[in-house]
């Protein structure tokens, strides 16, 4: 085409932006469907011009609802559409507020819509920062073409995302506002190709800031927002609601009980969730999180540029946050503790292990912290990888900083947590603070428990999940930092193989941590279940001769049946290891702690005057029971 023609069909296209009706085809194609749905301008005394914007804005409108436009008009707005979103100079709004952005980051790119990208990925914070104005013009025109309804408006997304489509959408007819969905849901897989995904992420991130954009969204849930959220219509300007707010307003409700009241429908609730799903990808994504995070980001994660880096970059500075992103981090990771799917990202990780061991709680409709339940108690299956694992770790160490981040625990601990443990945040905090009233409770065989049953079920969980990685013990794990470095080095964290290193190498250790893990041999010896590597490695023979003994006779069980010809020799091994670990002090034996309560004060009480808290007696009671036990025999008492 001649430049002398191309630039008459421009000024013929700027002048249609301005006036409609110089488009003979669009006023008269159009013609009923403004006058039934008195969109036409004298309606509308505010509106000075019959501006493209308007129409398309009042037509869309009216599709939104379900009405009927004629196919003729609707062919029509979509030549018109796919017009704006070419050319960013039809758009007075774009020319005026975008000047300088278009001046230093998008000169010379100008058709086929690369400068509106171009400025999106400006908008995006990948190529500097963007004034209000020019961000706002970006916003309405996104609502003017509404790409989102047809992504071949778009051409810039969609000669980007063809390849894609046609290999993983191709199943989904062309045009249908589904195939946004599913190119989201490809977003980095193997099927996604760096264009496509820049593309899709630049429009994404408008669509993401006006829940009236994505347009099955607001199919199914345009009478919850209205009912609950007060969301005006399609096409109400007088909304003043802050980016993302009717969205978060629905998500509050898609996770309430039905004792909480107000739900939403199951049609929006599952769209709400699929928009979840989308924007743990990339937390610009997340308008509310994106503004109030901003600084953290730029402090904390600066670095943290790959897939989903971000949010656990957060997660991570969680206590070093500024307060409001604080909360908005804080929420989001409660909401994945009750429904762990919204990490689509450790959902594809862990896809083998879901499948194979964690299917029948993953098909629930409702997972209140089940799913992940699975995953933690699988960590160490041979389907295992190892991006599903450090995921998984990942979540509980999060999981540690609050006793809201573990759904199932707080659900079922929160009244004990209020009555007993008032204004402790910390998880870790909680659970030895139960823990500790549970073991005063029994020790003291008092009739009424003060924990409740079901608080005391979950509560032994999450005590056993914290045995399997020193890391899940924050004080054990301080204190024993630098020992792990000198004693352990190269030994991995997980299936307790620290804390065993640590119980081995006890002579090595620093003060601070022998003290520590003295104290978890007490506890551990008291309580067997906790025990990570005996219950492990015994796991068949405690099957076999001890399956109905209580966690706290598992080893005097074991003992037992030590030297049985069916025992396995690892257990064997591990039976011997505990008994010699018992022998260097009396109260890591609390079988005969307890049936010499009395005579140990009675005749090794020097020796007890002397004893540390937390240091071996190295079995010095043990040994004085034992002459005093000789002298009685001999002396016939």
């Amino acid at each position: 085409m001649s430049e002398r023609c191309r630039d008459a069909l421009t000024t013929r296209q700027k002048l249609i932006a301005q006036d409609y009706k110089i488009s003979y085809s669009l006023a008269k194609s159009c013609k009923a469907d403004l006058k039934k749905y008195r969109c036409n301008v004298e309606n509308h005394p505010r509106s000075r011009e019959a501006r493209l914007s308007y129409l398309l804005l009042c037509l869309e409108s009216v599709v939104h609802r379900g009405r009927t436009v004629s196919s003729e008009c609707q062919g029509e707005m979509l030549d018109y559409r796919r017009m704006l979103m070419e050319d960013f100079s039809l758009s007075p709004e774009i020319i005026l507020g975008c000047r300088g952005e278009i001046e230093h980051h998008c000169s010379g790119l100008h058709r086929k819509g690369r400068t509106l990208h171009c400025l999106m990925k400006v908008a995006r914070g990948e190529k500097g920062n963007i004034a209000e104005k020019c961000q706002s013009a970006l916003q309405t025109l996104v609502q003017e073409v509404d790409p989102a309804n047809d992504y071949r408006i778009d051409r810039a997304l969609n000669e980007a995302c063809e390849s894609v489509i046609q290999t993983a959408c191709k199943h989904i007819r062309s045009g249908d506002p589904m195939i946004l969905s599913c190119l989201m849901e490809h977003l980095y897989t193997e099927k996604m190709v760096e264009e496509c995904e820049h593309r899709l992420l630049e429009l994404q991130y408008f669509i993401s800031r006006d829940w009236k954009l994505d347009p099955i969204l607001y199919r199914k849930c345009q009478g919850d927002a209205s009912r609950l959220c007060f969301a005006h219509g399609w096409n109400d300007t007088s909304e003043t609601m802050p980016a993302g707010a009717v969205f978060s307003c629905l998500y509050r409700h898609a996770y309430r009980t039905e004792e909480q009241g107000r739900r939403l429908s199951r049609e929006c609730r599952a769209e709400v969730l699929r928009i979840l799903h989308q924007r743990a990808l990339d937390v610009k994504l997340d308008p509310g999180m994106q503004a109030k995070c901003m600084s953290d980001l730029g402090k904390w994660c600066n670095e943290k540029t790959e897939t989903g880096q971000e949010l656990e970059c957060l997660q991570d500075h969680l206590d070093d946050l500024l307060v409001d992103c604080r909360e908005v981090v804080g929420n989001l990771t409660e909401l994945e503790s009750e429904d762990i799917q919204i990490e689509a990202l450790l959902m594809r990780a862990c896809e083998p292990i879901i499948q194979g061991y964690c299917h029948e709680v993953a098909d629930n409709q409702i997972d209140s912290g089940d799913l992940m339940e699975c995953l933690i108690q699988n960590k160490h299956q041979k389907e295992m990888n190892e991006k599903c694992a450090v995921g998984v770790t990942h979540f509980q160490l999060v999981q540690m900083k609050d006793f809201r981040f573990s759904y199932k625990f707080k659900m079922a601990c929160k009244e004990d947590v209020l009555k007993l443990c008032p204004n402790i945040k910390k998880k870790v905090d909680v659970v030895i603070c139960l823990s500790t009233t549970v073991r005063n409770d029994t020790l003291q065989e008092v009739k009424d428990q003060r924990v409740s049953l079901k608080c005391r079920k979950q509560l032994r969980v999450e005590e056993l999940e914290m045995s399997e990685d020193i890391r899940l013990e924050p004080e054990l794990y301080e204190a024993c930092k630098n020992d792990i470095k000198s004693v352990c080095p190269n030994v991995p964290y997980g299936n307790a193989q620290i804390i065993e290193c640590l119980k081995e190498g006890k002579k090595h250790l620093s003060s601070r941590c022998h003290q520590k893990v003295f104290k978890l041999q007490e506890t551990e010896m008291m309580d067997q279940e906790l025990d990570y590597t005996l219950m492990r490695v015994c796991k068949q023979m405690i099957k076999r001769f001890c399956s109905d003994t209580d966690s706290k006779g598992i080893l005097h069980c074991l003992k037992q049946n030590k030297n049985s010809e069916t025992m396995d020799p690892k257990c064997k091994q591990m039976i011997t290891k505990r008994q010699i670990t018992q022998n260097t002090d009396y109260r890591l034996n609390p079988l005969l702690r307890k049936s010499c309560k009395a005579d140990i004060p009675k005749f090794c009480q020097s020796i007890l005057n002397n004893a540390k808290d937390d240091q071996e007696l190295e079995g010095q009671v043990i040994s004085c029971l034992k002459v005093k036990y000789g002298e009685l025999v001999s002396n016939g008492e």
